[in-house]
């Protein structure tokens, strides 16, 4: 091949990278922007629930290093004799799960109680094996369609309430008036598989709610 012919063939070859590379390039920066809305809309989403929750945003903060700190400081206690799940609602603890006797139940309430926040305590454990993982698995399905079926219900706010369950024994938590509390239970009581609703709630008047409505999000 002559010199000038392998400079041609080279000259081409370039032409085509640029392109390749320019398009390389576009794809690359589509699929970062892509992420970026992504995380702006899941940021959007927390942003909102976590705005119209009923909890100022310190209690927000609080029920979560609650349950970290509880989940911690449970599994060195019980390790795998037992399953405790750790629920926090404005510095209101819910405990349920299985411990393995009378002593283990009432260490792990002591336990909870100890750390800084907690203001009281529902201890709901059950002295008894491990939940199975199908157990388990049915407790996250009805979870999930006890969350559905509060947002179909349209006369409450799906937002104000926590949903808990263990055994098919559906556990709800919030900030609620009565009305809103006993329309959630009734909303709970009629999806399929649930055994028994038990109401854990803080309840505040129609004043307070409206209150909440017409205030800025409370640090």
């Amino acid at each position: 091949m002559t010199e000038g012919a392998a400079a041609n063939q080279q000259s081409n070859a370039a032409a085509w990278r640029r392109p390749l590379a320019r398009l390389a390039l576009c794809g690359m920066i589509a699929i970062s922007l892509q992420g970026c809305i992504e995380m702006a809309v899941g940021t959007a989403v927390v942003g909102t629930i976590a705005a119209t929750d009923r909890r100022t945003f310190g209690a927000q903060t609080e029920d979560k290093a609650i349950a970290l700190k509880g989940e911690s400081r449970v599994a060195n206690m019980v390790g795998n004799a037992g399953h405790v799940n750790i629920n926090s609602f404005n510095r209101k603890v819910l405990l349920t799960g299985e411990v393995p006797d009378e002593a283990t139940r009432t260490s792990v309430e002591r336990e909870i109680a100890d750390i800084s926040g907690v203001q009281s305590i529902v201890n709901d454990l059950v002295i008894a094996p491990p939940a199975s993982y199908t157990s388990r698995s049915n407790d996250t399905l009805i979870t999930g369609k006890v969350k559905a079926s509060l947002v179909d219900a349209k006369d409450i706010s799906a937002n104000s309430f926590k949903v808990v369950t263990e055994r098919a024994v559906v556990y709800l938590m919030g900030r609620v008036t009565q009305r809103e509390g006993t329309r959630a239970a009734e909303v709970a009581r009629g999806v399929a598989g649930v055994q028994k609703v038990v109401k854990v709630f803080e309840y505040i008047t129609e004043d307070d709610v409206r209150q909440m409505s017409n205030t800025p999000a409370r640090q």
